[in-house]
């Protein structure tokens, strides 16, 4: 199994200095809705603290969560990917403190730097599988569940 990386600590120090350039800091009360599933994908966040959770509409009534993240946690990675729409939902458990990134400046700064433009590519592909994992992890807790009949 992968391991969960952290985007920021995962940069070397220099890289990691320079995409801090082009963060803010933003603040999401308990409840607020961050995006909307199928919503323009134009920013990212890595949240300092704080949780979110990650959820997907499966009706009209209906969504389910599908991961919660914490501090150091990537938030959004649909930005990097056409067509640049969000592929869930996140919505803040708690009070959440977070770095912001523009999407477009970032993946300007990947042009010109394009060191830097690989390790960022290759950090959010670890976070990705990892959360594959845990995904199939949890799809096969509940498939055993359901083959039980404890469901």
């Amino acid at each position: 199994m992968t391991k969960a990386i952290k985007l920021l600590t995962a940069l070397p120090p220099p890289q990691r200095q320079r995409l801090m350039t082009l963060a803010r800091e933003v603040s999401f009360p308990e409840d607020a809705r961050i995006f909307e599933e199928g919503g323009p994908a134009d920013r990212f966040w890595v949240i300092r603290s704080g949780a979110v959770s990650l959820d997907q509409q499966v009706s009209s009534l209906r969504r389910v969560t599908v991961a919660s993240l914490g501090a150091g946690d990537l938030l959004g990675w649909s930005w990097l990917f056409p067509p640049y729409v969000w592929d869930f939902g996140a919505v803040a458990f708690s009070p959440v403190r977070a770095y912001e990134f523009d999407a477009r400046a970032v993946l300007k700064l990947c042009e010109e730097e394009p060191e830097l433009g690989l390790m960022l590519v290759r950090n959010v592909a670890e976070v990705l599988a990892h959360r594959l994992e845990m995904t199939r992890g949890k799809l096969m807790e509940q498939y055993t569940l359901h083959r039980r009949g404890a469901l």
